[in-house]
């Protein structure tokens, strides 16, 4: 590994099929221990119900408030400052309930990669 300064443009941010915009922060061969993404969720939206193979993922919510449905808990009402942490193979989806969009990051172990993504949506 070695030392790095990365700057991602905000031009840089698309729309993912599962209902939500990323923005990469950090992803790449070069440490594949950890990639981070800032995901913004639209007000009104919920992402579609998924869930990832092994990896750990991580939201820390930035701002904005929603609601976070992971396999096995009840639904819970979560805003800035709050971390969600979801095991591999976990169903998981979020839904912006607030008046702005949601933004947080999704921080995963190893790096997210396409492949450990599976939609479940019915």
């Amino acid at each position: 590994m070695q030392t790095l300064i990365l700057k991602t443009p905000e031009s840089e941010e698309y729309f993912f099929e599962e209902g939500c915009f990323i923005l990469e922060l950090s992803n790449s061969e070069q440490d594949p221990q950890l990639s981070i993404a800032r995901a913004r969720v639209k007000t009104g939206i919920s992402t579609h119900l998924h869930r990832l193979a092994n990896l750990v993922e991580r939201y820390v919510i930035l701002s904005g408030v929603g609601v976070v449905e992971i396999a096995g808990l009840p639904a819970q009402q979560v805003g800035a400052g709050n971390v969600v942490i979801i095991p591999p193979l976990c169903s998981q989806k979020i839904t912006n309930t607030g008046m702005e969009d949601l933004i947080f990051l999704a921080l995963c172990t190893p790096r997210f990669q396409t492949q450990f993504y599976e939609d479940i949506e019915l």
